[in-house]
């Protein structure tokens, strides 16, 4: 009697561990457990951890709510402006609905890859290839609102849409080069024009300059002279203008007066008719000059 009374008691807890095992369902933390009771959704939606279910009566299926990253195969298409371009693109999503995602769609990754290519298709022809190069975070917003419209339905939002790239046809290439190198010489044209435009408003301003004071254009001769002189490795040729001789001897003459500031004392001027003597001492400062 005893021996029957431990055989059942070890077939009831066999019987109890095979039932505990078929019932015993693990939802993972990024997963959610939706449960189907004879073909109809029961209950909520179950969370992570250890969960019972009736084993032969309830099916669980289990959702993962990670975000999806899916890439776009690359659409072809003619754009408004009438240029064929391919373009491809990546969407980010993840179900915020399980019990949706499996109740109201098939397969809801196939249905948001399908709905992105239609849009992406439908984005290439109403906007010009411009905006597909420059402008593509309006379009990109544009293309998530397209697909996000749907597939809130399905128990999906979309995170993110990115188009990845665009190509262009060769021909197409070569005409946009050769419009850059174009603009781009333009601009450096209208810089260059720009400068000699600034430049030539400062020469003028000089040349007014020294021609109101003469005396500034004969030290700027020298000053050239000796940068010219300081490399020594040239002859240098220098035409004496009769202003450049004037300036010295009104420079001696200045120097003369003001070593000798008494009237008594000063001595008497050079004569008029010996030009030749203020020719050789002009030239012979000119000389001092230059050597400094």
């Amino acid at each position: 009697m005893v021996e029957e009374l431990i055989g059942a008691v070890a077939a009831a807890a066999a019987g109890g561990l095979v039932y505990l095992a078929s019932a015993a369902r693990v939802v993972k933390q990024y997963e959610r457990g939706v449960v189907f009771r004879l073909g109809r959704l029961h209950g909520e939606v179950r969370r992570p951890g250890f969960n019972l279910i009736v084993p032969a009566v309830d099916r669980m299926r289990k959702v993962n709510l990670q975000i999806v990253t899916m890439p776009v195969p690359a659409q072809e298409g003619i754009t408004r402006d009438n240029v064929t371009v391919r373009v491809d693109a990546v969407v980010y999503f993840k179900v915020v609905d399980p019990a949706a995602a499996v109740v109201n769609v098939e397969d809801y990754r196939f249905a948001v890859s399908q709905m992105a290519q239609t849009s992406l298709r439908s984005i290439i022809g109403k906007s010009e290839l411009d905006d597909l190069l420059s402008n593509r975070e309006k379009l990109n917003q544009g293309l998530e609102l397209m697909i996000d419209s749907p597939a809130v339905e399905w128990g999906v939002t979309i995170d993110r849409v990115e188009i990845k790239d665009v190509s262009l046809p060769d021909t197409m290439k070569r005409s946009m080069a050769r419009q850059a190198e174009a603009d781009r010489e333009r601009r450096a044209r209208v810089i260059n024009a720009d400068a000699e435009y600034q430049a030539s408003k400062k020469l003028s301003q000089a040349a007014q300059q020294m021609a109101d004071t003469p005396s500034a254009l004969q030290l700027r001769l020298l000053q050239t002279v000796m940068a010219v002189a300081a490399e020594k490795n040239s002859t240098l040729v220098l035409p004496i203008p009769v202003e450049l001789l004037r300036f010295l001897e009104r420079g001696h003459q200045e120097g003369a007066e003001g070593a000798h500031p008494e009237e008594g004392d000063r001595p008497a001027p050079a004569p008029a008719d010996h030009p030749v003597d203020t020719a050789e001492q002009a030239i012979d400062e000119l000389r001092r000059a230059v050597e400094q």
